[in-house]
């Protein structure tokens, strides 16, 4: 049996792709021994994603980091307290430049994260659901964030 031209939508126009698609077609070329129809790869490269979808997966990229940053910092918390002798080791170990580096990584993953938290607070209270003020809000986010982390930068070194 035989399923219509998928058709392409575009605002009111609407265009017939190149070839007609049957179920016979995608079955041989999708998915030969299946009756599923779905893609079964899908090449992650070529996707134009908007804006609003990278700043979602950085969120939740900077989520996992903070999460694995936190062991880091409660080492370095308790060997601050454990003796005198201990902070004095800690505090060369932090002047290191690599040391500075790590502590600007997680304090610019933890602004970017915050931010990005406030964003989605904000939109949560209805302010900027549309597309367009998600891709604006977006895009403060970014631009906020680099700009904190260069503050984080300035303070650090």
């Amino acid at each position: 049996m035989r399923t219509p031209i998928l058709l392409a939508a575009i605002g009111q126009h609407q265009r017939p792709y190149r070839y007609a698609v049957t179920n016979i077609t995608l079955r041989v070329n999708v998915r030969p021994t299946s009756r599923d129809t779905r893609p079964v790869n899908l090449d992650l490269g070529t996707i134009d994603l908007p804006v609003t979808a990278y700043a979602s997966i950085t969120h939740r990229v900077t989520g996992v980091l903070m999460f694995f940053a936190s062991f880091l910092m409660l080492w370095a918390l308790d060997l601050s307290l454990a003796s005198e002798a201990s902070f004095n080791r800690l505090g060369d170990l932090a002047s290191s430049p690599l040391a500075k580096g790590v502590t600007w990584a997680i304090a610019s993953i933890l602004t970017y994260h915050a931010l990005a938290g406030i964003k989605h607070l904000i939109m949560d209270a209805g302010i900027g659901e549309t597309m367009r003020g998600g891709v604006l809000g977006a895009r403060i986010v970014f631009v906020l964030a680099a700009i904190s982390a260069g503050v984080w930068g300035l303070l650090i070194w």
